[in-house]
């Protein structure tokens, strides 16, 4: 197959991907959907996976990480409506793609992962692709980061059983935070605002299933 000829294919099967799978979960806003056909996502998929760069599965990645599925990816963004002066923080750089997206929209985005050679090999990609104002940040992301908050927008791309302590509070007032809560096979992918210095507002967007983040905080194992 020739250059010309996989392009037209990836073309193809990113309009497939965008009017098959995306438009059909509810996204919508131009926006989201322009930048999906922008960002080119087979450009942050293992070599081993490139033919299913547009499918409607989580592509595995190194040290038992994974891509989110294309559909998930563009809900989270859909629900963030990440302004272009704002300051982002993303915990789970993953493959980098996300962060890519996320990086067209703000202003700039910091981005964490816990793992040394993931965050090289998404740094690299995202070199690569000219995206330029993201920080990939060597860190357990659990529990935010401290040292570069007020965020506009904080997201996580892997879930939680509970929400982390404390991370809400590096929220700027009027910024959003994008999580999954919860244990599979259902979980609950929920906005919380910050309406004020005190006050929280938590919105349930809808129910999915998301790979639990390293670390991530767990329930008690006690009620009574």
């Amino acid at each position: 197959m020739t250059t010309t000829q996989m392009n037209i294919g990836n073309e193809q099967a990113r309009f497939n991907m965008i009017e098959q799978q995306i438009r059909t979960w509810e996204v919508l806003d131009p926006k989201v959907l322009q930048l999906l056909h922008q960002v080119p996502r087979e450009n942050f998929v293992p070599q081993a996976y490139q033919g299913l760069a547009f499918a409607d599965i989580e592509i595995p990645l190194a040290y038992g990480q994974s891509m989110l599925s294309p559909k998930l990816e563009a809900r989270i963004l859909q629900s963030l409506d990440i302004k272009p002066s704002d300051q982002v923080l993303h915990i789970g750089t993953g493959s980098g793609y996300f962060t890519a997206l996320l990086a067209q929209l703000a202003a700039h985005v910091i981005s964490l992962d816990i793992n040394a050679e993931i965050s090289a090999t998404a740094a690299y990609k995202l070199a690569e692709n000219n995206i330029d104002n993201v920080s990939i940040e060597l860190a357990n992301g659990i529990n935010g980061f401290n040292q570069r908050k007020p965020y506009d927008v904080i997201v996580f791309t892997g879930s939680s059983p509970v929400e982390p302590p404390h991370v809400r509070q590096q929220l700027a007032v009027g910024g959003v935070m994008f999580l999954t809560l919860g244990s599979a096979p259902v979980m609950e992918a929920t906005l919380i605002e910050r309406v004020s210095e005190t006050a929280f507002r938590e919105t349930v967007l809808f129910e999915t299933c998301m790979p639990e983040l390293d670390n991530a905080t767990q329930a008690s194992g006690f009620e009574f």
